[in-house]
């Protein structure tokens, strides 16, 4: 698993310009005009044809698989409207700077692959859906990479990647919480009610792109275990090591040979050792010879 997952990086960074380049760019664009579109039409036909419908998409209009993605504006009440346009704009600052981090096509992948995990989720659970769970995990998979990114909260209050994350997976808590209750209330009446999956739909698509970095969002006392190590002791040195020792042609092992006689200072401990200047080359004589030999001159 762990070699497919690195071939499966390795061809990411291979071909990290392929892709769609400023796919948030267009995903905010289209949001926008069809925003405006809705509000002009107040029939709301062009959104009746873009949203998400599980019906009319068994009947063949498999378009709706990926237009509700521009749709994302008009789920929300003309009172958080402006709010929705800001966070709109933050999704695609972070889908510009996730480009520049991991390449186009990681980030291509990513968002292609939410869509589809949202779709089957919504064809299997048998409701609308949407894309706001999975433009929410955009805000943890930069935290990811860039933990200590400063965002500017309303444009005004800064605020760190690291923490925005922290307080969205306590809102995506809260809200299986509340959607656990929203079932078990429904059931009650006969409704089964399997929307609240859909933030750990939102959440399995960012481990998988980006659950081998999931520790950088921990605090850095937890991020990596402190294994001690007992290192055996360390043996005490033998300084007469070499007298010990004899390789394999039955010599004694010595760092000063008497070029004359031969003697070495392992088997002569005491002796003296000094090296000629005026011999050619690099030789060693003992005290007895070193005023007392031929100068060798080649």
């Amino acid at each position: 698993m762990k070699n497919l997952i690195k071939k499966f990086e390795t061809f990411l960074y291979r071909n990290r310009e392929r892709g769609i380049k400023n796919l948030m760019l267009y995903v905010a664009i289209g949001n926008v005009i069809v925003y405006f579109i809705t509000m002009i039409d107040p029939s709301g036909l062009l959104y009746s044809y873009l949203c998400f419908d599980r019906a009319a998409i068994l009947h063949g209009q498999l378009w709706r698989l990926v237009t509700y993605v521009f749709t994302y504006l008009n789920y929300f009440g003309v009172a958080s409207t402006f709010f929705h346009f800001i966070m709109l704009f933050c999704y695609y600052q972070i889908g510009r700077t996730l480009e520049q981090q991991r390449g186009t096509l990681h980030f291509t992948l990513y968002y292609l692959c939410g869509i589809l995990f949202m779709d089957i989720g919504a064809l299997l659970l048998r409701e609308n859906a949407t894309t706001y769970y999975l433009n929410l995990t955009l805000f943890l998979a930069i935290a990811t990479i860039l933990p200590e990114l400063i965002f500017r909260f309303y444009f005004i209050i800064p605020i760190k990647a690291k923490y925005l994350a922290w307080v969205y997976l306590g809102l995506t808590l809260i809200d299986l919480f509340r959607g656990l209750i929203t079932m078990f209330r429904g059931l009650r009446f006969g409704v089964v009610y399997l929307g609240w999956l859909f933030p750990i739909i939102a959440l399995l698509n960012y481990f998988l792109f980006y659950g081998s970095s999931f520790r950088n969002l921990l605090p850095q006392s937890m991020r990596f275990r402190k294994v001690r190590s007992r290192k055996p002791a360390a043996a005490p040195g033998n300084p007469n090591w070499a007298a010990n020792y004899r390789s394999k042609s039955g010599e004694k092992p010595y760092r000063h040979k008497c070029t004359v006689c031969g003697r070495t200072d392992t088997q002569y401990p005491d002796l003296e050792f000094r090296y000629c200047s005026r011999c050619a080359g690099y030789h060693c004589y003992c005290i007895d010879h070193i005023n007392n030999h031929v100068h060798i001159t080649e």
